[in-house]
């Protein structure tokens, strides 16, 4: 019996124990076995200790109840309460199929193609036996989904899609071609023009597989050059130095040397005046910008070389530093890019503002529009190149890769394909077409400031770059020639 009773209360002290046995034996002799069950006389002993006892079985009660338990997904949501970002409900257009859908969601037209073509793949698949490699995928309806919806009529073959990528090679590379880093690049059908921020300017011959020397235009500039551009042509050249002074330059056509056709700043410009320029087609007019974000756009072609216009960005004195300028082939139209990262399109016939372009937070040290005229490019320091249509001035792609701030841009004679260039030292080639980068070179760690395409005088395609390396880089297209 004491057994028994020490399983059943095991809590239960050996004195209360033991004495309680005792009481139970004893009236156990003296009354009838037949009064009570021998069990049942030993609540006295157990009620000794029934608070202690009672607590512990009500612990265990507790312990065996299953209790409601909450997600970690739930404690979160209840933490981040108040907090978090709210939902956006904005509508938006779809870049593959054009399509209405929510701002940051997936496009269910376009994922319901998806599915619809790795279904037809699966199916292939298994209909096809199973001896030997599988054949790899070639379906290019996939790279239809990732291109804008502007261009969803075209029809793209597998072939098309081999040809994305593009393989240039290194023909020479011109060492220590400027004493300190060259700042900016002009191209002419025969020469390229380099300009530093030494007071010299060099023109390199591209005539010749060596691209040598050709000829040093000392005392260019006194505290060194920024911009240099030329004419289509190639007959006509100007450049900016960091004193403010704009000077202008003429091609010998029978010696192939450049000299001096005079200035079209005065004596009292002041630094900072004129920074970027930019040439129309046939060398007649000069686009320059200011700090102040004022556009001045000159005639060169007489001997007086007056100031035909004058764009203002801002009220006087107030504008954006203008970083940026160009002029469309067509001479329809000037374009700015600012500090603040604004992009203005003027309007040269009416001599109004055209467009004000958004989606450049940050300095757009790049502006050139398409050889048709009909696009521009503006890149900078937001890393990207934003595409903007001059029919609507419509926001139509961007190009991403960079992973550093875009300091140079320039299109290809056809328009087919982008060049730029990168503080991080890379150079890319883009497809504008298919919104990709087709190419990437990296000759050096340090800023490229100036690339440029080379007029197309052979079979295959070239572009020449420069930056703080100073040195000069030729790259042609590995075409087996």
């Amino acid at each position: 019996m004491a057994a028994v009773t020490a399983s059943l209360l095991p809590r239960m002290s050996l004195p209360a124990f033991s004495y309680s046995t005792r009481w139970v034996t004893f009236h156990t002799r003296i009354f009838s076995p037949r009064l009570l069950p021998a069990l049942s006389l030993a609540v006295p002993g157990v009620s000794l200790n029934l608070p202690a006892l009672l607590g512990d079985i009500w612990e265990s009660v507790l312990r065996a109840v299953p209790k409601k338990k909450t997600s970690h997904a739930k404690k979160r949501h209840r933490q981040m309460a108040g907090k978090a970002l709210e939902d956006v409900h904005g509508l938006c257009e779809c870049s593959g199929c054009g399509a209405t859908k929510r701002s940051h969601r997936l496009c269910q037209n376009c994922l319901r193609d998806m599915r619809q073509i790795w279904r037809e793949n699966d199916s292939e698949s298994a209909n096809k036996p199973s001896v030997g490699k599988p054949a790899p995928l070639t379906d290019v309806r996939l790279a239809l989904l990732h291109q804008t919806h502007l261009k969803t009529a075209t029809v793209v073959s597998p072939r098309d899609c081999v040809k994305m990528s593009k393989q240039y090679l290194t023909a020479h590379t011109v060492d220590d071609a400027h004493i300190t880093d060259i700042f900016s690049l002009a191209v002419t059908p025969k020469a390229v023009l380099s300009a530093g921020g030494s007071s010299t300017l060099h023109v390199h011959d591209t005539t010749v597989p060596s691209y040598p020397l050709k000829q040093s235009i000392s005392d260019a500039h006194k505290l060194g050059c920024h911009h240099i551009c030329t004419s289509r042509d190639g007959k006509v050249a100007a450049s900016a130095g960091f004193g403010g002074e704009v000077k202008l330059w003429a091609l010998n056509e029978l010696t192939g040397e450049w000299s001096s056709s005079g200035e079209i700043t005065g004596p009292s410009v002041k630094p900072g005046e004129v920074w970027a320029l930019a040439l129309s087609e046939n060398g007649s007019y000069l686009a320059s910008t200011t700090n102040d974000g004022r556009v001045n756009v000159w005639n060169i072609a007489g001997e007086t070389r007056t100031k035909i216009q004058e764009y203002e960005t801002a009220s006087a004195g107030s504008g954006s530093f203008g970083m940026s300028v160009d002029l469309s082939r067509d001479g329809k139209y000037t374009a700015s890019g600012h500090q603040n990262g604004s992009v203005y399109i003027f309007n040269n016939d009416t001599g109004r503002i055209l467009y004000s372009l958004s989606g450049l937070a940050k300095p757009v040290r790049s502006v050139a529009f398409s050889p048709a005229s009909t696009r521009l490019a503006a890149a900078g320091d937001a890393g990207i190149i934003a595409l903007y249509d001059m029919k609507h001035g419509e926001h139509v792609g961007n190009l991403t890769g960079h992973s550093s701030w875009i300091t140079t841009t320039d299109w290809s004679d056809t328009g087919e394909y982008l060049l730029s260039g990168s503080m991080d030292g890379k150079v890319k080639v883009w497809s504008v077409e298919s919104l990709t980068c087709v190419a990437t070179h990296t000759e050096t760690d340090k800023a490229l400031w100036a690339v440029r395409w080379l007029p197309k005088t052979s079979k295959c395609e070239m572009f020449c770059t420069g930056g703080a390396n100073r040195s000069l880089s030729f790259y042609r297209e590995a075409t087996g020639i």
